[in-house]
């Protein structure tokens, strides 16, 4: 940390910061041959953004910030995932291939096998077909995925989208945060239709981090050791990321040159332009908006995208 941390940062981020220690989880079959660190191992990240999700129910992300918090937790069939140090080939995501009929009016989605949800449940096309059920139930849904009549499942590993007319960009759709796949467990009523998500469902997600505790303003995340991706070498590499609550981007900005935050998202013109004039500051994304991180922080490589934190990590802690 470079500057002494006002009493702002003291009171929201004192117990954070105090628990960054560069422990390392169970490395499992993620240490790869070149002799890398194990998933883990790179602390706690902390990252500040102009408020935090009072739930994490992907459908309900509507704005930036709800869905780089919730896409830590919970993944859309369509990804294309990179890990950390770049030594990791590039993997699909929960879906490993997506083929469009010759009218596009339906589309074959083969997925992953082997996956489990943070709660144990099996991820497969009846776990998908729960979602798409609710999707279409819930008029977010319908307006992320229009002209879908049915989803069905011809195989345990493949289900198929049936469009009444033709969507060209169903994969691109298909990748949205807000349609991320949660676990069945957390939807009610089980096997109904009206599904909704249940809040206080615990290990709903599939993804690199699970939830952990929180605060006022708060909400912090620990490494989930049973990641899919974690034997493939996509990470994650942190142990756990702590999204804090900053109203103002000029608040923001302090608190990463205090390096009381690593990461500050979004940050205007301005305080980007002042980002990239300290010389151990980096920015993503101009000249409109970006976010500046820490030079530490390697792995984010678009503004435009919401980052997944998987495949983020730091040469050294500060804090």
């Amino acid at each position: 940390m470079r500057h002494p941390l006002k009493a702002f940062a003291a009171l929201v981020l004192a117990a954070v910061l105090g628990g960054a220690s560069g422990c390392g989880g169970d490395s499992g079959g993620s240490q790869l041959a070149s002799g890398l660190p194990p998933a883990g191992g790179g602390g706690t990240l902390v990252y500040a953004l102009p408020s935090v999700p009072r739930t994490l129910d992907p459908l309900a992300a509507t704005g930036r910030a709800a869905m780089t918090v919730t896409r830590q937790v919970y993944e859309p069939l369509i990804e294309r995932l990179n890990g950390p140090y770049g030594e990791a080939a590039p993997q699909a995501g929960l879906a490993l291939t997506a083929r469009p009929s010759r009218d596009r009016t339906t589309w074959t989605i083969t997925l992953r096998s082997g996956i489990r949800f943070q709660d144990g449940t099996p991820f497969n096309a009846d776990a998908v077909l729960a979602n798409a059920r609710r999707w279409s139930s819930d008029p977010a849904g319908r307006a992320l995925l229009p002209h879908l009549f049915a989803v069905d499942a011809p195989r345990p590993d493949e289900i198929r989208f049936l469009l009444d007319e033709p969507v060209p960009d169903l994969v691109r759709r298909l990748a949205s945060a807000r349609l991320a796949i949660v676990s069945p467990r957390a939807l009610a009523p089980q096997g109904g239709h009206g599904l909704r998500f249940e809040p206080d469902a615990e290990g709903s997600g599939t993804g690199p981090f699970q939830g952990g505790s929180g605060g006022a303003g708060r909400l912090d995340l620990t490494r989930f050791a049973g990641w899919w991706g974690t034997p493939m070498g996509l990470g994650p590499s942190l142990d756990g990321v702590s999204f804090v609550s900053v109203p103002r981007a000029g608040q923001r900005l302090r608190l990463l040159r205090e390096g009381a935050v690593q990461i500050a998202d979004p940050l205007g013109p301005s305080d980007l332009r002042a980002a990239d004039a300290d010389p151990l500051l980096t920015t993503v994304g101009a000249p409109a908006g970006g976010i500046g991180m820490e030079g530490s922080v390697r792995g984010i490589g678009s503004a435009r995208a919401v980052p997944v934190l998987s495949g983020v990590w730091l040469t050294r802690l500060t804090g």
